[in-house]
């Protein structure tokens, strides 16, 4: 009988799902690729692999645990493995700039971005930005790094040329138009199995003056899924929301391959709406959750578990539960 997998490097980010699996009766194993082995002559086993590497790896320590998990993908899909997450979504996950190029596509609306290489580059596109505020952020992120806002491009060439710059782990800096939100929050769309789930409304006021576009990514602080009680009056489920991005989000999702993503937007003063993140290694609020009673994770291992029931039934398998 399959299993499945949970391709990952973070321990404290799979707890929750795995605890999920364990209710449901459901076998799984988790693959920590922060560093091993893939022999790409054998035979990959059967079962259902779940990627959620992460972007911000680098941050833990594990550097190339994201070039590791893009050999271990290649091998599973070239053994056409059911893998949610693939190698598109890990992509876009460790890439910005992709990011943008594939919500263009699809006709959805960004922040205008400049992707830099080089400190005199990045102070010459924020020269476009003159008499406007402006961003800079990693290409290669999660977490909110180096999320600066700036007024003034001469603010930028002394951060850039100071102790306190951070330079991005890819080499590429985005400068990016900042969007000014008529009220302190963000939108986070989370969807399963390409389906969306529920939507997110983040209170960015604490970290407004920092940029309220990615503010619920500026540390431990605005992570939509973090744990603190004292945090949680800035996370709250939206009821009932219906808004017609949803259907451009799915298809983005569908033509890129993702099963699972947390998509993140901000509306300017006139209402318009900028989508600016897709984070294909998302996490939930459980406490949130509660007051709500919606359960991404619980939802996520029951598609797990469907998709692993597939996988069973093709070999011949009987998957208990």
């Amino acid at each position: 009988m399959g299993k499945i997998y949970i391709i990952h490097e973070n321990n404290e980010w799979t707890v929750h799902l795995t605890k999920r699996l364990q209710e449901l009766g459901l076998p799984y194993e988790e693959w920590h690729l922060d560093q091993g082995m893939v022999d790409l002559n054998a035979i990959p086993p059967q079962g259902v692999f779940y990627n959620r590497m992460s972007a911000s790896s680098h941050t833990r320590g594990h550097r190339y645990a994201p070039e590791l998990t893009s050999a271990v993908l290649a091998w599973l899909e070239r053994h056409e493995r059911v893998v949610l997450n693939g190698t598109r979504a890990l992509q876009l996950e460790l890439n910005k700039a992709a990011q943008y190029m594939a919500l263009h596509a699809a006709g959805i609306q960004t922040p205008y971005t400049i992707a830099t290489v080089g400190k005199e580059h990045a102070i010459e596109a924020a020269k476009q930005f003159a008499g406007k505020k402006f961003i800079t952020k990693h290409n290669r992120a999660g977490k909110g790094l180096g999320v600066q806002l700036f007024e003034r491009v001469e603010a930028l060439e002394r951060y850039v040329n100071g102790p306190d710059f951070e330079e991005p782990v890819d080499g590429i800096t985005l400068i990016q138009e900042y969007i000014q939100a008529p009220q302190p929050f963000i939108t986070r769309c989370e969807f399963i199995g390409g389906k969306f789930h529920y939507a997110v409304q983040v209170d960015t006021s604490e970290g407004f003056e920092l940029c309220p576009a990615d503010a619920c990514q500026i540390g431990d602080l605005f992570c939509p899924a973090g744990e603190d009680p004292a945090d949680q009056a800035k996370f709250k489920i939206v009821q009932d929301f219906n808004e017609p991005i949803i259907q451009q989000y799915e298809k983005l999702l569908a033509d890129n391959n993702i099963q699972v993503a947390g998509i993140e937007f901000i509306r300017n003063e006139a209402g318009d709406i900028y989508t600016y993140d897709i984070n294909t290694n998302t996490n939930y609020n459980s406490d949130v959750e509660e007051k709500a009673g919606r359960y991404g994770m619980l939802e996520l291992a029951k598609h797990l578990g469907e998709k692993l029931e597939h996988v069973n039934k093709r070999q011949g398998v009987t998957t208990h539960s």
